[in-house]
């Protein structure tokens, strides 16, 4: 057994892997710990979790979803201009979009308990931190280069789900990406997967992309008030790959480099 890692070596794993050189807005190391070589993971990890990890002997929690704790997140969105600038979204046009679901954002961490399970994983002594950016940004380079692969602009735009479907996880997740909003028949077009930037670009993001000629967007989720709102406009195709799934397409890879170099891990939580 490995005398272990420290959870700056956990998190300079993860960058290394999504080729970052810094901790994204939505990543935080909450409490730090070193000699970690059993780790409990999850998607969703909160005080309870570290509560039952602390009693079954893991030496750290390590969460994908970030608590209010990470008060910096709503920057996270301003990720979402890259992605759309090189779809062919006007650079202004772009930032237009990304305010109009940051401010919402923002608000909503200004009512949040920032330091709710923190204050448990300190009382616990327990090393406690989460990945976000990193490993979804793993995950949206999968799901964006299997499509690529098999997707060509005439094709229909079915053929996004099939290829989505390729990725092992989303083969063997409960949950199937849907269609929401085109024909299957439908030309696909211009393919943007929208991910890997915080959250979901509801409505202002999806309608900017299929202003300036993205054909599909592709996104882990969008609530119906956004949907409704696109497809009274049914400007494009909106596949929505399943939230879960999509997470676990970009975690995974990044356990399996953690059990490789000797560190066990229990997956929970949806992993």
């Amino acid at each position: 057994m490995p005398a272990g890692v420290s959870t700056d070596e956990l998190m300079t794993i993860a960058l290394e892997m999504a080729g970052m050189s810094e901790i994204p807005p939505d990543s935080a190391i909450h409490v730090p710990g070193t000699g970690i070589s059993r780790l409990l993971c999850g998607i969703d990890m909160g005080a309870a979790e570290l509560a039952l990890a602390h009693s079954l002997g893991f030496d750290c929690v390590l969460a994908h979803h970030p608590q209010p704790a990470v008060l910096s997140f709503p920057d996270m969105v301003d990720r979402f201009v890259p992605l759309m600038v090189g779809a062919g979204v006007p650079e202004a046009e772009a930032r237009d979009a990304v305010g109009r679901i940051k401010e919402p954002l923002v608000l909503r961490y200004q009512s949040g308990n920032y330091d709710h399970a923190p204050s448990f994983a300190r009382l616990l002594a327990l090393p406690y931190l989460n990945i976000h950016n990193p490993l979804d940004e793993i995950g949206r380079r999968r799901m964006q280069a299997a499509i690529d692969a098999a997707v060509r602009p005439d094709d229909p735009v079915g053929g996004v789900i099939e290829a989505l479907l390729s990725i092992p996880e989303f083969g063997r997740a409960p949950t199937r990406p849907v269609l929401a909003m085109g024909s299957p028949s439908a030309r696909a077009g211009r393919v943007l997967v929208a991910h890997g930037a915080g959250t979901n670009g509801g409505y202002a993001v999806a309608h900017s992309c299929f202003a300036h000629g993205v054909g599909t967007v592709v996104y882990l989720h969008c609530d119906y008030g956004n949907l409704t709102r696109l497809r009274s406009e049914a400007q494009g195709n909106l596949v929505l790959a399943g939230h879960i799934a999509a997470d676990v397409a970009g975690i995974e890879p990044y356990l399996l480099e953690l059990e490789r170099r000797g560190i066990e891990i229990k997956r929970v939580s949806g992993l």
